[in-house]
């Protein structure tokens, strides 16, 4: 890392090297860490998290490009949010599920399928091929707060749903699943069941990470609503306006 700043007295931030962008062609992308030697509490992660940072493993981090500003973060208004008849069949399908919530993620099981799912779904970015290492540093390593929802089709596991405790709700840090069971829409799945934990605890968001304008990997994202986008930081409500106005991308790795 070629830099750092300070964004108060405490925290300190650490800026990459320009590196080739994974969303826009002939692009470079730079990106901005927390200190990753700072102790991350669940209330530090609810503060950053509403600035407009996101977990990846242990690390905290946001987009930091020079001429860009397509990356852009988004919070779903659970109280205000209904399920559409297509959200509607999708719970349904899936009501023979049993969920299990869990504060760690040892069994190997859980790796065979996140291997299996990086196979599957991202084969062509650099997250593949999946490795115990990646596993840990990515999937398991967590900060205070951290969840494992764990969803099982009678005794097998197909699906887990990483996700962070805040203040104001919760944080949809990761999902993997069987790619085999498509007709499920099990990553769908994973934000609805999301979307009834944040309702059941009296809390107001779910926060959806890095919305990207024409991004196919991302799109799903905007089919929930209503939806909240930090622009020029300030949670607006997302209108038509705001998606035509942003910069166009092209995912070229996932």
């Amino acid at each position: 890392m070629n830099s750092k700043s300070k964004i108060n007295e405490t925290i300190r931030l650490f800026r990459t090297a320009p590196h080739p962008c994974s969303y826009k062609k002939e692009e470079t992308a730079a990106t901005v860490f927390v200190d990753p030697e700072l102790n991350i509490s669940q209330h530090l992660n609810s503060r950053l998290t509403e600035l407009g940072y996101r977990r990846s493993g242990a690390h905290i981090y946001r987009p930091d490009c020079k001429h860009c500003n397509a990356c852009i973060s988004c919070r779903l208004v659970v109280e205000e949010f209904r399920r559409s008849k297509r959200f509607q069949r999708i719970w349904n399908r899936n009501a023979d599920l049993r969920v299990e919530e869990s504060s760690e993620l040892n069994n190997d099981e859980a790796y065979l399928l996140y291997q299996e799912y990086i196979k599957k779904r991202h084969s062509d970015g650099d997250m593949y091929p999946a490795t115990p290492e990646q596993f840990d540093t990515f999937i398991r390593s967590r900060t205070e707060g951290g969840k494992y929802f764990c969803f099982y089709l009678e005794e097998k596991l197909i699906a887990v749903a990483v996700s962070d405790v805040l203040d104001t709700g919760l944080s949809a840090v990761y999902t993997f699943f069987d790619p085999l069971l498509e007709k499920r829409s099990l990553g769908n799945f994973a934000i609805l069941w999301q979307i009834e934990q944040v309702r059941a605890t009296g809390l107001e968001y779910l926060y959806l990470g890095y919305w990207i304008k024409d991004c196919a990997k991302m799109e799903y994202k905007s089919t929930f609503r209503p939806l909240e986008m930090l622009m020029k930081g300030e949670w607006v409500l997302e209108e038509s306006r705001l998606i035509t106005e942003q910069p166009e991308c092209t995912l070229v790795s996932s």
